[in-house]
């Protein structure tokens, strides 16, 4: 698997986590770094992961005003945690991380939707990313 699928299935793992816990993507970020610093068996965290995490954070009220406003039929809360977190890493990777083509950060979110979630979730996933990636010039503001 490519370093930056790996990247984004950490990161994806990272916001799973802090979503369960109900603590800060920071905090688990913190907590998977010192982890991979102290045993030997944890890979650490690439570049990339903690850009993804730290990226997400930094826009969350945002994303998830977006997500809430355009996932038809569904409230944020009541969608399966695996599909908000992806939905919510695709969001960030889509509209403010310039170095990855559109196709691209939607193509890996719907792969780790057919991954981590059920059946459905690879075409809720991507439907939601493209309405995002069609109104991505009005979505950008801060």
């Amino acid at each position: 698997m490519a370093a930056r699928s790996n990247a984004r299935k950490r990161a994806f793992q990272i916001l799973f986590e802090a979503d369960q816990r109900g603590t800060s993507v920071q905090n688990v970020l913190a907590d998977w770094i010192r982890h991979s610093r102290s045993d030997d068996r944890q890979p650490p965290v690439s570049e990339f992961t903690m850009e993804l995490v730290e990226g997400y954070a930094e826009h969350v009220a945002r994303i998830d005003e977006l997500i809430a406003t355009y996932a038809v039929d569904w409230d944020l809360d009541r969608m399966p945690v695996a599909d908000r977190n992806i939905v919510r890493l695709g969001t960030y990777e889509l509209i403010w991380l310039d170095g990855t083509p559109d196709a691209v950060a939607i193509d890996e979110a719907v792969q780790l939707a057919k991954e981590f979630s059920t059946d459905e979730s690879p075409s809720f996933v991507n439907g939601l990313l493209s309405r995002f990636k069609d109104l991505k010039p009005s979505l950008r503001r801060a």
